[in-house]
């Protein structure tokens, strides 16, 4: 029905013939509507997040991936061969930090990459542990090996010979003269015959002082422990005359197995109380530790001049030793065979001939002149035989 009159229309449809909506309930007001800003925002912040994480895990993966690689790349470089041609000496001064050592052996070429050297170090756990020291370097030395060496301290043993028979003075000039040791000299000599005749062995840095204390040290100890053990009937009053006779018997003869019959010779003519007659205590007394000139023999009137060392005229031993004997010529004055032997004599092959009479002596001396004749000559006037011990008439 139509009204006519203008009022409202009340067939429940809209302006466009559209239902009119019903009313809403209370959670459908609340609620946003679907298809809404919200529900736009909302899913592009999920796809946000989820781009992150996917490019968060991928790094991780990727950095993982990288150092394992690196971990292997060095590896393979610390543990594999070195640079270095040639074997090499390497010094690691006092106080050197793991990174200076490191820049050094790169330096010298002994290293390819000084910072893998370092990491290294660190993570064998070897940071602070490089000791210094000087140090052998094989040809193509790893990192790795080049790294336990520097750590176990074993340094290069440099060596210095002391051999028998030399005097102090001879000692201390080769302590002096070797340029791997460092510091002054003692200020003053010990007495003769105190230092050891062996071979020293220290590490570059050691002072000539430590050495010298330490041949000391070692000479006195060996002479205590022999002269303890020696025969019980020596015509010896003390140590001192123990190492007199031995410095004696030492610079007689370089014949090992003729040692302790040299001393049986000394030590019978102690008991006789007859001279010595030793040319070595002769030199001693007069050209005292610097010893002899090469090449300069003993004269007669060597023989005739007074010193307190000439056993050709003094009665018994000399006041000091006249060298630093070692451990043979110590042993055989302990404990001499057991003969008669009075004399002995050059026997012209690097030996002695031994005899216990006079007669016998002599005989001994004009054989050696004859060889000595024969193969030099006259050596010229004045010159004394060499060697003799004992009277020759």
């Amino acid at each position: 029905m139509t009204d006519t009159d203008g009022d409202e229309d009340h067939s429940g449809k809209g302006e466009a013939g559209e239902p009119a909506s019903m009313p809403k309930t209370a959670y459908e007001t609340l609620a946003p509507a679907s298809g809404g800003r919200a529900a736009r925002r909302s899913r592009q912040s999920r796809n946000q997040f989820v781009v992150f994480l996917n490019f968060l895990v991928s790094a991780i993966v990727l950095l993982t991936i990288a150092a394992g690689f690196g971990i292997y790349i060095g590896k393979q470089v610390f543990d594999g061969a070195g640079p270095s041609t040639k074997d090499s000496v390497f010094m690691v001064n006092p106080k050197t930090g793991a990174n200076a050592i490191a820049g050094d052996l790169e330096a010298r070429g002994l290293v390819s990459d000084a910072q893998i050297f370092r990491i290294g170090i660190q993570v064998y756990g070897n940071q602070g542990k490089l000791k210094a020291g000087e140090y052998a370097i094989p040809a193509g030395a790893s990192m790795h090996r080049i790294m336990d060496i520097l750590k176990s301290g074993k340094s290069i043993l440099h060596s210095l010979t002391i051999p028998e028979g030399l005097t102090v003075a001879q000692a201390f000039d080769r302590v002096a003269k070797n340029d791997v040791l460092v510091g002054e000299m003692p200020a003053e000599m010990p007495p003769e015959g105190s230092l050891a005749a062996d071979t020293q062995q220290f590490t570059r840095g050691a002072t000539r002082q430590e050495i010298i204390d330490r041949m000391k040290a070692e000479q006195k100890k060996l002479v205590r422990s022999i002269w303890e053990k020696r025969a019980p009937d020596l015509p010896l009053k003390d140590i001192n005359e123990f190492v007199t006779l031995a410095s004696i018997v030492e610079k007689e003869t370089g014949v090992p197995e003729e040692r302790p019959r040299v001393a049986a010779v000394f030590i019978n003519r102690l008991k006789h109380h007859m001279r010595l007659q030793s040319d070595p205590t002769i030199i001693y007394g007069l050209f005292g530790g610097e010893g002899r000139p090469a090449g300069r023999p003993i004269f007669q009137s060597d023989v005739d001049k007074p010193t307190p060392y000439n056993t050709y005229l003094i009665d018994g031993l000399p006041p000091t030793p006249i060298a630093n004997p070692g451990r043979a010529a110590l042993e055989a004055v302990a404990n001499p065979a057991d003969t008669d032997d009075l004399y002995f004599v050059a026997d012209g092959t690097g030996g002695h001939a031994f005899a216990s009479t006079l007669a016998e002596h002599n005989r001994n001396v004009a054989r050696w002149r004859k060889i000595e004749k024969e193969r030099k000559g006259a050596e010229g006037a004045g010159a004394a035989p060499q060697p003799a011990a004992g009277p020759a008439d």
